[in-house]
């Protein structure tokens, strides 16, 4: 994305509550920021501001680390114990790795340095206010559906048979590539690698990553994905882009990123997909390997709106260049307003940001042109094609 906030791009306002004891900090701010079309409220200390939040709604907050009676850590704490969504900016004139440490442990979106200038404050809280609605359409759709994350697999209380039965899997272990379209073009946009394994007492995608999970051989499985999804790319259509599937903890695998990683020949083609598993703030350096993996050529994509754990903090560090919506928000979208309503707000963020949108699970022709008609150009489901062998050219 780009660093600058383009006016075109510019999200509605935002209700922003500022608080910092410096005086002249706070009026050349509350100035600068109603003047990019914000509304502003003002507290001279954290105790103020925390007042203020329990009286009125706000989407951003942005505070001082350092304030009598409350400062802005304390704040943040008390932000996070009511709505761990809120976007908080934090920012400070003496810096400290044991504030920074502690703003990142309790969620805080950004750290600021002062002296910083308006436009830099203004592009934060824009980013913010982005990252709440994104947010925001997470809780409707998880009030919606209810939660649909992957809970844990069948119970095998006999590891030596987890172990037969998990070596058994990879051995038969193949992968089904299903095509994305253009619609607009009719063409194909790309394909995504799914796994499959004809092991029965592992017979789909969750009760094979939870036996890796319980085996500690998550970090085998991943590897073995990659080496065979990339196998028969020389046959894919030339324009195509790979969609692969990441466990969180992939992330961790430095293989990922060595200079024999099968994906790396053919990185600026591969579309890293971060599915919801794990939350990814479990995972040591996830954002700082994200940026690696894109300095090598790979693009991001996350199931936002899918059934798992990526939340406001996820999407706003990650910056995804793919948001793919989930197959349940889609199912029966022609026939719910409410799944409309979703999806519509997700297409006009999706704008505002550059980001690309594939509505996922597309199975009736009814759901397409409802699709279509709320803005959605990328569509993936049975509708054009079941996943098979490679690759199956879909039916418009």
């Amino acid at each position: 994305m780009a660093a600058a906030v383009a006016e075109s791009e510019r999200p509605a306002r935002a209700r922003v509550l500022l608080a910092d004891d410096d005086p002249l900090f706070l009026r050349t701010f509350v100035r600068s920021l109603t003047a990019a079309g914000h509304d502003v409220t003002a507290a001279t200390n954290g105790r103020e501001a925390a007042l203020l939040l329990g009286g009125q709604p706000f989407d951003v907050v942005v505070s001082d680390i350092s304030m009598p009676e409350m400062g802005g850590i304390e704040l943040l704490r008390l932000v996070r114990a009511r709505d761990p969504d809120l976007p908080v900016v934090l920012i400070t004139g003496a810096p400290a790795v044991e504030t920074a440490v502690m703003a990142v442990e309790h969620g805080a979106l950004r750290y600021l340095v002062k002296p910083f200038d308006a436009h830099t404050l203004d592009e934060a809280v824009t980013r913010a206010l982005r990252g709440h609605r994104v947010a925001r359409l997470k809780r409707d759709a998880l009030a919606m559906l209810g939660n649909l994350g992957l809970g844990p697999g069948p119970d095998v209380a006999d590891r030596p048979a987890l172990e037969a039965s998990f070596g058994r899997a990879l051995d038969a272990l193949w992968m089904a590539y299903q095509p994305i379209v253009q619609w607009s073009s009719r063409t194909v946009y790309g394909y995504e690698a799914l796994v499959r394994t004809r092991e029965p007492a592992l017979p789909h995608p969750g009760a094979l990553f939870d036996a890796a999970a319980r085996l500690h051989r998550l970090e085998e499985l991943g590897r073995t994905i990659r080496r065979m999804t990339v196998i028969p790319m020389p046959q894919a259509p030339p324009e195509a882009h790979l969609f692969v599937n990441l466990h969180p903890h992939d992330l961790l695998d430095d293989m990922l990123l060595d200079s024999d990683s099968p994906l790396l020949p053919i990185a600026p083609r591969v579309i890293l997909e971060i599915t919801e598993r794990a939350p990814l703030h479990e995972v040591k350096d996830a954002f700082l390997r994200i940026a690696e993996l894109r300095k090598r050529g790979f693009r991001i994509a996350v199931d936002d709106l899918g059934a798992g754990y990526a939340g406001l903090i996820s999407f706003a560090q990650i910056e995804p260049d793919v948001i793919k919506l989930d197959m349940a928000i889609i199912r029966d979208v022609d026939r719910a307003p409410t799944k409309q309503k979703l999806v519509r707000s997700m297409v006009e963020l999706c704008r505002e940001t550059n980001t690309l949108m594939v509505a996922e699970g597309v199975e009736t022709a009814a759901e397409r042109d409802t699709l279509i008609g709320l803005g959605c150009d990328y569509l993936q489901g049975y509708l054009f094609a079941r996943p098979g062998e490679p690759f199956p050219s879909p039916t418009f």
